[in-house]
């Protein structure tokens, strides 16, 4: 494979080193030369080791356009859309764009997908928890059918920022990038979306549906020259009758990943981060002890098991759909009703039939 990633940030590093590990041909790409000088000398060695001189460094104007097997879009989620645009026309079979895929506007997204369509493109998008060991043996459980009729759905990611601005020290704070401006795609809703994404991933798991009812609080900050949300409180409502609850936000410490859903004879938990390097699953069914399942894992193997995930689609291998562009609208469907419901301060509806826009957001 080769590959082009877009962004040399924390993420571009991350699916760089990634794709490395699997042994694949890297360029990485980025408008700012002292964002590549970083990477080289900076974060990829002071995370991975030491610099990996295989991979290729090129600023933007001056980087190869084609013979890519895979191109990574890892720049802010505002210029998503142009920048995987342009890219379809390098001729790649995929694109993987980090979460979220684009802003709560919606805007060109039914451009993208027409082109995609035509070029004969697979798009990604970079919720990978849900293809990780720890979520894949959840479902495992689930499908047993033990903990009996699904009753409740709750996730969590609440995770302080701090660690998203350690991990990206040229960023003084919220008010340096995106991150601090939830109308380009940051704020609590939209960093920590791969919870609103794994409530949908484990609802669908369940055959329970898309969501069609949100109902949010959102505590917004706007000061400073920032306006973002910090904390998202979202009850969800999927066409087959389930509910649930989605919690995110950028000031919890220590941080909590977790999920839960409670069946009729029992339940299933999802930590993590439960101990350093290590996922786990806990489950009981009926009165029995739970059941502490463990599986190591750390965030760069994270990225490996998205890229392998990724392959196995464009080889015809699998026909998941986990990662695909079209479950990551599903999560930025829910992201701008968060908003809207949050803002007027009502359930907002989603009328899937009405596609990917604002338009299908209702009372």
């Amino acid at each position: 494979m080769k590959v082009k990633v877009l962004g040399a940030g924390s993420i571009g590093n991350h699916l760089a080193h990634a794709a490395r590990r699997l042994g694949w041909f890297v360029d990485l790409v980025d408008v700012d030369p002292a964002a590549l000088d970083r990477t080289r000398t900076q974060i990829y060695p002071t995370r991975y080791g030491q610099w990996d001189e295989a991979i290729q460094l090129f600023r933007a104007d001056a980087a190869p356009k084609t013979g890519y097997d895979l191109i990574v879009i890892g720049t802010p989620p505002d210029t998503h859309m142009a920048v995987s645009m342009a890219s379809l026309d390098e001729g790649p079979k995929a694109i993987l764009i980090e979460k979220p895929v684009c802003t709560p506007a919606l805007e060109h997204v039914d451009d993208l997908l027409a082109k995609a369509t035509a070029k004969c493109c697979h798009l990604f998008v970079g919720y990978d928890h849900v293809v990780g060991l720890a979520v894949k043996r959840m479902c495992e459980l689930l499908d047993r059918g033990e903990i009996g009729d699904p009753l409740t759905l709750d996730v969590e990611f609440r995770e302080h920022w701090g660690g998203v601005f350690a991990a990206h020290p040229w960023l003084t704070g919220p008010s340096d990038s995106y991150l601090g401006f939830w109308q380009r795609g940051g704020g609590a809703t939209g960093e920590h979306s791969h919870a609103i994404n794994l409530w949908q991933h484990l609802a669908h798991q369940l055959e329970m549906g898309r969501v069609c009812r949100v109902t949010a609080t959102l505590d917004y900050i706007k000061a400073d020259g920032v306006e973002y949300d910090r904390l998202c409180l979202a009850s969800l409502v999927t066409e087959h009758g389930l509910v649930g609850r989605v919690v995110q936000d950028v000031v919890t410490r220590p941080s909590r990943k977790w999920a839960r859903l409670q069946g009729s004879e029992g339940y299933i938990e999802w930590h993590c981060g439960y101990e350093p390097g290590k996922d786990a699953v806990i489950y009981s069914v009926g009165n029995q002890e739970p059941v502490f399942e463990t599986i190591n894992k750390t965030r760069p193997d994270d990225f490996v098991l998205e890229l392998k995930h990724i392959v196995a689609v464009i080889e015809g291998h699998t026909s998941a759909v986990d990662l695909s562009i079209e479950r990551g609208l599903d999560t930025m469907m829910v992201i701008a009703a968060a908003h809207q419901s949050s803002q007027k301060s009502r359930s907002v509806s989603i009328d899937w039939s009405k596609g990917y826009t604002t338009a299908a957001l209702g009372e």
